[in-house]
């Protein structure tokens, strides 16, 4: 049940990159009362003057609301900032919206149960200018009193996109980190695409739409293969993944041929052919999970 529903509930921010100023905008934008700091004042100026509170340190920016949301450069930030003021913690609750993985993130909620606090672990999925919109989705995971207590001020950063994933600190972490493979991972192919068709003079903007049209009918097949891997069969919807070696293949010649770099095509044509070494040449596509669940050599 949540219990903070009231627009002037205060909050604190503290760090103030391009994200931090967003969500410091987000809360003043709903009518709560914002305390915020950086280390360079300057970039509280013109969250000041639509009506932010600026600290004259971290300690009484910690003091000054009973949430507290952090979002910097990494986790050695977080503790350089908060380790020597931990004490100003006590009773109240510590968002944090940096970026790391879940063992960091377990860590720090153990280290803020020690100094007394709340600890909720979140992900931003979505841009700076995004903050506050329908667009926004950010991810919490962490203690679900605490979650449910400042869910209503929350809202404010992304009122469609608030999702509370569990108890476990390290899961919105983990879910930031599996959604960056899959941008990385689309992203790179497009790249490698755009190279590929360099070669002839064809222009990345002509492209760009077939790219799409790519990328959205591959989605189509995301959620059978999560399927398959959950129930830990792989049968050969589509094609066996002895066909998609084939194209693997045809894909690293071509690389190699133009001059292109191959090490992208290499990847997926060495991780397909240890699967069906193992057994797997006549299973789909998702049975390349198995090799994926192992750790690099």
């Amino acid at each position: 049940m949540t219990t903070s529903s009231a627009s002037d509930s205060p909050v604190t921010v503290v760090g103030l990159g391009l994200m931090g100023q967003a969500l410091a905008a987000a809360f003043l934008a709903k009518g709560h009362p914002t305390t915020v700091w950086n280390r360079s004042a300057a970039k509280a100026e013109q969250l000041v003057a639509k009506g932010a509170t600026l600290a004259d340190s971290v300690g009484s920016a910690l003091e000054a609301s009973p949430l507290v949301v952090v979002c910097v450069s990494d986790y050695d930030a977080v503790h350089g900032l908060l380790d020597p003021v931990a004490a100003s913690l006590a009773g109240r609750t510590l968002v944090n919206l940096t970026t790391a993985s879940s063992t960091q993130a377990r860590e720090t909620a153990e280290w803020a149960a020690k100094a007394g606090a709340d600890y909720v672990d979140g992900a931003i999925l979505a841009m700076p200018q995004a903050i506050g919109s329908a667009e926004a989705t950010l991810l919490y995971a962490g203690s679900k009193t605490a979650f449910e207590k400042h869910q209503a001020t929350l809202l404010a950063l992304g009122e469609n996109g608030t999702v509370y994933l569990d108890e476990d600190h390290g899961l919105s972490a983990l879910y930031d980190m599996s959604v960056l493979s899959i941008m990385w991972g689309v992203l790179n192919s497009f790249l490698h695409g755009a190279a590929l068709l360099g070669t002839a003079n064809v222009k990345a903007t002509t492209f760009a739409e077939l790219a799409t049209t790519a990328i959205n009918v591959t989605a189509e097949y995301v959620a059978g293969y999560a399927q398959q891997i959950d129930d830990g069969e792989f049968p050969a919807t589509d094609a066996t993944l002895n066909v998609h070696v084939g194209g693997m293949q045809h894909l690293l010649e071509e690389s190699t041929t133009l001059g292109v770099n191959a090490d992208l095509p290499r990847f997926f044509l060495e991780l397909a052919q240890r699967a069906v070494a193992d057994g797997d040449a006549e299973n789909g596509y998702a049975s390349l999970i198995k090799q994926l669940r192992k750790p690099s050599a």
